[in-house]
């Protein structure tokens, strides 16, 4: 992975996420020089001094942006504010849950991609899922259907730290879109909007709020309800599989980054084995959780683990995972592929050098690892219409 700061993995995986979702390298770049000295003192000091760098290119941005949309220039307005957002929404990632300035950032970046999605007449909506007396945020990007037909659905879930406006920023969307299927980008209990907008924790049984996503989606008239699949990347490895083991109208699974059992990765973590996604990592789990100590933190969250649960996935099941992950070991990922035999179709599809895509989340490698997910939704789609699944299976599911 490309490390812009040599000493700090959370800082550069943050900038390695931005370049390969749309950022500007020279854009980065001006972000990122102020704070060379910065990332030399770790992870969790210094995260507000970045939002600032960070936040000074977006502003030039979005000046830039007003003046292209005053001329007439929408698409131009439009590709401008994409950038800001994204990069706004790479630095408030990086903030204490504490810091005061935290929920103001985020609602900045859902306000620039909204704007960024209204003049570049993108097919994104934004959509509220009915759930438990209140709502769960999502974003809807609609495929065209060459027959008119209503399209497959993909619901995508983050994970532990990233956002709905992430999952569109990667493109995956919109890779999905021109396979003729559409995306519903959810923030979960315990994630963006959700978490920092509207107070609502992460719950270990996944499959509650799965079944009000799919209640939802079954409302779409443009949605074929026999295609739902689910697409969880990073925790959501966790989140997809323990969902579709419960929830029968879930077709398809895909766990993008393995996370068979996050319940030991945190003990581990107590022992400083590994690398943490985001800085100031206690913090931001015991925020996640609703949690009011450590203690309590790991009593949510000691359920939050696969074994005889992925025995239950009775669907096509994809797992990919970097084989240098230096977050979740790849062991995970054979831990879910070895358990998971009464799917009837799995397959671990492993990323390793020279080929790419080693690190969490292949986040090295994204566009990459992207289009082999969306191809292998796209096939397995049209395997299940057709009816020949077993067809399918003949292929070797171990890479």
């Amino acid at each position: 992975m490309f490390m812009y700061f040599p000493t700090n993995y959370v800082w550069s995986m943050s900038v390695v996420a931005t370049l390969n979702n749309g950022g500007f390298i020279d854009e980065v770049d001006r972000a990122c020089r102020p704070v060379l000295e910065a990332a030399t003192h770790g992870d969790d000091a210094g995260t507000e001094e970045l939002y600032a760098a960070w936040s000074a290119v977006a502003d030039r941005l979005i000046a830039a942006a007003g003046s292209d949309e005053s001329r007439g220039r929408r698409q131009g307005a439009a590709d401008k504010y994409y950038r800001s957002s994204l990069y706004v929404s790479q630095a408030e990632r990086l903030q204490s849950p504490t810091w005061s300035g935290r929920n103001a950032a985020y609602q900045k970046s859902i306000d620039l991609l909204l704007k960024h999605a209204e003049l570049g007449e993108v097919p994104l909506e934004k959509v509220e899922i009915p759930f438990e007396g209140t709502s769960l945020p999502g974003y809807l990007y609609r495929a065209t259907s060459a027959t008119g037909e209503p399209t497959p659905l993909i619901i995508q879930w983050n994970g532990l730290d990233s956002t709905k406006e992430m999952m569109y920023y990667s493109g995956f969307p919109a890779m999905l879109a021109r396979r003729g299927i559409s995306t519903l980008m959810v923030d979960t209990p315990g994630s963006g909007e959700a978490l920092r907008l509207r107070g609502l924790h992460a719950r270990y049984d996944t499959e509650v709020w799965a079944s009000a996503i799919i209640d939802y989606a079954e409302t779409l008239p443009d949605v074929d309800s026999e295609q739902i699949g689910l697409v969880g990347w990073s925790l959501g490895g966790y989140y997809a599989p323990r969902a579709a083991a419960f929830e029968d109208r879930i077709k398809l699974v895909v766990a993008w980054g393995a996370n068979h059992n996050w319940a030991e990765v945190q003990h581990k973590r107590l022992e400083r084995e590994g690398e943490n996604p985001v800085p100031h990592y206690w913090e931001h789990v015991q925020w996640v959780w609703g949690a009011q100590s450590l203690d309590d933190f790991f009593s949510r969250t000691q359920q939050m683990h696969l074994n005889g649960v992925a025995e239950q996935i009775r669907i096509p099941f994809l797992i990919t995972h970097g084989v240098n992950d230096r977050q979740i070991s790849v062991d995970y990922a054979r831990q879910s592929y070895d358990q998971a035999v009464n799917s009837p179709l799995r397959e671990l599809r492993l990323f390793d050098e020279p080929e790419g895509g080693t690190e969490h989340i292949s986040i090295d490698n994204m566009p990459y690892v992207a289009g082999y997910i969306a191809d292998w939704i796209g096939e397995t789609f049209t395997a299940l219409r057709h009816g020949n699944l077993e067809d399918a299976t003949t292929t070797p599911g171990v890479a």
